[in-house]
C-alpha cells in the first residue's frame, strides 16, 4: 500500500478512536468527551444581558394594520395626534394604515450611550402585516421602569401576506419584524464582574465534575491554586499579583484555557419526531431485547350455494370470517452487563427496530431497571 493511502488510513482511525493492542488486532472505540474553552461552558457572574420592553406605533402600513375593533391602536394614535397639538376624538378615527406593536430588545453588557441594538417588533392587534411600515420613536425600559434606549426606524418583515377574491397566500411571518440597529442607548447599566480580587465563573451547565475540572486545569494553567470549586455551578478564581493591573487580560486568558467537561449519562426521546440521542456514558445491565410483533388479519371468506337446477330453492350467500395470524421472525438480541451505546444500537439494528421501535425498547429496558442513565422524553 503506499505510504500515502497507509498515512490517511492512520489519520482516520486515529480521528475514529480506534486502536489496536499489540497481542492482537482488538478493535474498540474510546469514548473521549471534547476538549473546550472555558469561554464555551461557562460566563463571567456580573456580565450579562437585560430586556427592554416598548409600546408604539407602526405607520405606513398599506391598509393592513389594525381595525377599529383594536381600542389600543385607536387610543395611542389620538394620544399621539393630542401631543402634537391636534385634538381629535378617538371614535372617529380609522387608521387601517397604522399598527399597535410591542417592541422588545436586549441590552448587552458595558453598551455606551450612542451604541445600537437590534429590535425586535411585534403586532399587538389584528393587524395583517407590517411589511412596509415604519416605526415612530418609542422609549424602551426595563424592569425598574427606567428608560435605557430609544427605538425609530423602517421595519424589516421576512415575509408577505396578500389576497383577493376569497384567496390568499401567506409567506413566514408577517406580522412580526426587527428595526437592524433601531434603537439608540440612551443609558449604561452599570456593570461589575470583580468581587474585590476574585472573579466567578458560572458553568451554563452545572455539573460538580466539571466544576472540579475546571478548577484543577486553571490552577495548572498558571502554575498556582488561584481556582476553587464553590459548588456544581460556581469556580471562584482569585486574581495572582502578576494580573493586579491587567484584570481584563487575566479574565482573557481564563477563557481560553481548555478542559473536558463531563457528561451525564442520559437518552434524550422526541416521540413526535423519532429522534433519539444517547450519551456514550449511558450503560446497560445484562438484559435481552427481542422485537417480534404480531400480524392479526380478519377478513370474510364469500361461499354462493346455487339451488339444484329446475327446483323451486334460491341462491344463499354465506360469509364465513378468516383469522390469519402471522408473527415476524426476529432475533433475539443478548446485551451483555456494561454494554455501550455503540453495542445497545448494533443490537437494536440486529433486529430491524425502527427509531419508534428503539423509543419503546428504550423505556422497557429503563422499566426493567436496566438501563443506567437518565430517560428524559420531550
Amino acid at each position: 500500500m503506499p505510504k500515502k493511502l497507509i498515512s490517511a488510513a492512520l489519520l482516520i482511525l486515529a480521528l475514529s478512536g480506534i486502536v489496536w493492542a499489540s497481542d492482537g488486532p482488538q478493535v474498540g472505540i474510546i469514548p473521549v468527551e471534547p476538549l473546550v474553552r472555558v469561554k464555551d461552558i461557562a460566563r463571567v457572574q456580573g456580565v450579562r444581558d437585560n430586556q427592554l420592553v416598548g409600546l408604539g406605533l407602526v405607520v405606513g402600513l398599506a391598509g393592513t394594520g389594525d381595525g377599529r375593533g383594536t381600542l389600543a391602536n385607536v387610543q395611542m394614535v389620538a394620544n399621539m395626534l393630542a401631543n402634537f397639538g391636534v385634538p381629535v376624538d378617538a371614535r372617529s378615527l380609522r387608521t387601517r394604515n397604522v399598527a399597535a406593536v410591542m417592541l422588545t430588545a436586549d441590552l448587552p453588557a458595558y453598551v455606551r450611550p450612542g451604541d445600537r441594538i437590534d429590535v425586535t417588533v411585534s403586532s399587538l392587534g389584528d393587524a395583517k402585516s407590517l411589511e412596509g411600515g415604519y416605526l415612530l420613536q418609542t422609549p424602551l425600559e426595563a424592569a425598574n421602569g427606567q428608560i435605557y434606549a430609544v427605538a425609530q426606524g423602517p421595519v424589516s418583515v421576512g415575509g408577505f401576506s396578500a389576497g383577493a377574491g376569497g384567496a390568499s397566500v401567506q409567506k413566514n411571518h408577517p406580522t412580526v419584524g426587527i428595526v437592524p440597529n433601531g434603537a439608540i442607548v440612551e443609558a449604561e447599566v452599570p456593570t461589575s464582574f470583580l468581587a474585590g480580587d476574585e472573579i466567578t465563573l458560572l458553568l451554563h451547565r452545572p455539573d460538580f465534575t466539571t466544576a472540579a475540572r475546571l478548577a484543577k486545569a486553571v490552577d495548572e494553567a498558571f502554575g498556582q491554586p488561584v481556582a476553587e470549586a464553590v459548588d456544581r455551578a460556581a469556580v471562584r478564581v482569585k486574581v495572582p499579583p502578576a494580573y493586579e493591573d491587567d484584570v481584563v487580560g487575566f479574565v482573557a486568558a481564563v477563557e481560553e484555557v481548555v478542559l473536558r467537561p463531563d457528561a451525564p449519562a442520559k437518552v434524550v426521546i422526541n416521540e413526535r419526531t423519532g429522534t433519539i440521542v444517547m450519551g456514550h456514558h449511558v450503560r446497560i445491565s445484562t438484559v435481552a431485547v427481542a422485537h417480534g410483533p404480531l400480524r392479526v388479519k380478519v377478513q370474510p371468506r364469500v361461499e354462493v350455494h346455487q339451488p339444484p337446477p329446475l327446483s323451486a330453492g334460491e341462491t344463499v350467500v354465506v360469509e364465513t370470517p378468516e383469522l390469519e395470524v402471522e408473527e415476524e421472525e426476529r432475533a433475539i438480541s443478548v446485551l451483555r452487563s456494561g454494554a455501550d451505546v455503540e453495542e445497545l444500537v448494533a443490537a437494536l439494528n440486529a433486529i430491524g427496530a425502527t427509531p419508534r421501535d428503539i423509543i419503546a425498547i428504550l423505556q422497557a429496558i429503563k422499566a426493567a431497571g436496566a438501563l443506567y442513565g437518565e430517560l428524559e422524553i420531550i
